[in-house]
């Protein structure tokens, strides 16, 4: 039985990630910033397929605390003193110019999108089990130009070079760390603009091969198959889901 730690698994991309585990077999442990009844409905729909959850409050920007209830979580939950994956999830978004971009939003970027990971991640590494996962969220505003996105992208493309960092200083372990990058996705995700943007919607959806933007269940099943023994020959390498938007 494997346990995964999903963050911002109370809603959008974190949601059907944890869902799509629970449906491979896998327990989690989903974290909520600030909505502790959406991650409660959460855990319900996955004791609804068979698995356990537990939701756990976590702020990136305040950790303390956090590794020692995952410790007592696993223990009294699963008697267990180890989880086996990590999905780095939780973010924000800001839709900002360059130029408009102040250094208190990019600040607010920088904890959460980047510090917030390479220090949670670090924070867990004794508590993952050898041969575990860890998988990073970045965007495929990584690889394209959107204006408006240049410190979130920014962000994510220090993700990206520390997913290939991590996945050579973690091999020894037998630990695989990956990147998904996702594109447009009809969530709530950044005020919920692609969903709910008609006009957005159809530009973004004739820019993609298959012609629509993407939903939340178009990624669960990748970020299962990611965390699987199937894919433990993958490592340090970044996997665009995007519906191949922009090629």
């Amino acid at each position: 039985m494997k346990i995964a730690i999903v963050t911002g698994g109370n809603r959008g991309l974190g949601r059907d990630a944890a869902l799509a585990l629970a449906r491979h077999g896998v327990d989690s442990i989903i974290t909520y910033r600030s909505n502790a009844a959406e991650a409660d409905a959460v855990v319900a729909e996955i004791a609804a397929l068979g698995r356990t959850a537990v939701a756990l409050r976590l702020d990136v920007t305040e950790r303390a605390g956090f590794v020692d209830e995952v410790r007592r979580t696993l223990k009294e939950t699963w008697d267990r003193d180890t989880f086996d994956h990590l999905v780095n999830n939780g973010g924000i978004a800001h839709h900002l110019s360059f130029a408009d971009t102040t250094e208190e939003a990019f600040d607010e970027l920088m904890n959460i999108q980047f510090k917030g990971v390479f220090f949670l991640t670090q924070d867990l590494l004794p508590v993952i089990a050898d041969g575990g996962r860890i998988l990073n969220v970045s965007t495929g505003l990584a690889r394209f130009t959107t204006p408006g996105y240049v410190a979130y992208a920014s962000m994510k493309g220090a993700v990206e070079v520390l997913t290939r960092y991590l996945a050579k200083e973690l091999g020894s372990r037998g630990i695989t760390v990956n990147t998904i990058a996702p594109g447009p996705i009809a969530t709530d995700f950044g005020g919920g603009v692609v969903r709910d943007n008609a006009d957005l919607n159809a530009a973004l959806s004739s820019q993609s091969a298959l012609g629509r933007v993407g939903l939340a269940d178009d990624i669960g099943g990748v970020v299962a198959w990611l965390l699987s023994d199937d894919s433990r020959w993958i490592t340090g390498q970044r996997v665009e889901v995007s519906g191949g938007i922009n090629l």
